[in-house]
């Protein structure tokens, strides 16, 4: 379903790097990278200002694409300097008050988690962990039963930066409807190597980031926002961009969720991301979800051929990250064994992962991510490779 060869050639780094870490930065393929290049050529040869209005049509294409991307409308889509800022601009605009409650699972994300800690140290809501089901993901039934007069948000993670887990987005999202109670879906790690259609998981509020599956560049992100919800959110700071100076004391937003963007911008990474967007969709996010995770699963199984090397990843459904450890080596030490070999992979850390790493007794696992551009190859050779590690 996907011509490998063709998107290999588009991805001349292949030749040179076995990339193992597009959970934490992608390749970018050379489309995304000629795009960026444009712009940055431009402002060099002409000027900021003069290479944004060369740039006009690409920077409103993303709107569409993104929309294209997510099933939604390009009034519902924002650009924001990456996903942590996206999530933050809808959550600290919403109208929390003291004893509102606040659903999560023990699969969020830190930042997500210290941003939560802080609103309700500030704010007096409390924060509710729905437990997990026998898969480790989000035991929805649990959830159903969670949810009161006092619930007023649900902010779950689709997919954990720690392991290949993917959360049932959509089953929360019938909970969420059912119960009249806000959704917001951290899709940091799951846009780019999942079908994530919006309307389909019923969230009301999402965010992701331009640099991992969508394989974009960094510092890049959006934020999508459903119009029914957009005037229940204020937005954390505004400007000129964002609002309408309408009288020496009045102001008004925008219409729709660019009231959650500002002027200044990375003008050449926003059109790098939309032709990232356009890129995954000329793919088909379907295709891509499937050959990533049929790599990932034959990466586990090899994986836990190994002696002494155990595969860490929950979920019912999981997806193309793979977490592991290796006995008597620490996963930074088999990072950096692997990186000599010509291998790109990370780690995962409970500073990141605290409330699902720490009940499960793990410091810290060495972690693999596939995209579609991989082989079967790249994966023996990597197998091989932890072998000596």
């Amino acid at each position: 379903m996907i011509d490998i060869d063709k998107v290999r050639l588009d991805t001349p780094s292949c030749e040179k790097v076995l990339h193992f870490n597009n959970a934490g930065s992608s390749l970018m393929p050379t489309p995304v990278f000629s795009a960026l290049q444009r712009v940055l050529r431009d402002e060099n040869e002409v000027g900021g200002y003069e290479a944004e209005r060369r740039a006009q049509s690409d920077i409103q294409a993303f709107y569409s694409e993104f929309a294209g991307l997510l099933n939604a409308d390009p009034d519902e889509i924002a650009f924001v300097e990456n996903a942590t800022r996206a999530w933050d601009m809808a959550f600290y605009g919403l109208h929390l008050r003291p004893g509102d409650r606040v659903i999560t699972h023990g699969s969020e994300y830190a930042s997500n988690y210290l941003a939560l800690l802080q609103q309700s140290r500030r704010l007096g809501f409390e924060i509710d962990l729905v437990p997990s089901d026998e898969f480790g993901q989000i035991d929805v039934d649990a959830l159903d039963g969670m949810i009161g007069p006092k619930t007023k948000l649900m902010a779950i993670t689709h997919v954990p930066t720690q392991g290949g887990l993917v959360n049932p987005a959509a089953e929360v999202g019938k909970i969420a409807r059912k119960h009249g109670v806000l959704y917001l879906l951290d899709a940091c790690q799951s846009v780019g190597q999942i079908n994530v259609d919006v309307a389909e998981i019923g969230c009301d509020i999402l965010s992701g980031t331009g640099r991992k599956f969508l394989r974009g560049p960094r510092g890049t992100g959006f934020l999508y926002v459903r119009k029914g919800v957009i005037d229940q959110i204020d937005p954390p700071f505004i400007d000129l961009l964002s609002a309408k100076w309408t009288g020496t004391n009045s102001f008004e937003f925008v219409d729709g969720a660019k009231r959650f963007e500002n002027w200044e911008s990375y003008v050449a990474g926003r059109v790098g991301l939309m032709e990232a967007a356009r890129y995954a969709r000329n793919i088909g996010l379907s295709n891509i979800e499937t050959r990533v995770a049929l790599l990932a699963q034959d990466l586990r199984d090899a994986l836990a051929g190994i002696k002494g090397v155990s595969v860490h990843d929950l979920g019912q459904q999981k997806c193309g990250i793979v977490t592991f450890t290796k006995v008597g080596i620490e996963p930074a030490t088999v990072t950096e064994r692997l990186r000599t070999d010509g291998i790109n992979v990370s780690v995962s850390a409970m500073p990141s992962a605290r409330l699902d790493l720490e009940p499960r007794g793990l410091m810290s696992m060495t972690r693999a991510s596939v995209h579609y551009f991989n082989t079967h190859d790249e994966i023996a050779r990597f197998v091989d490779a932890v072998k000596r590690a």
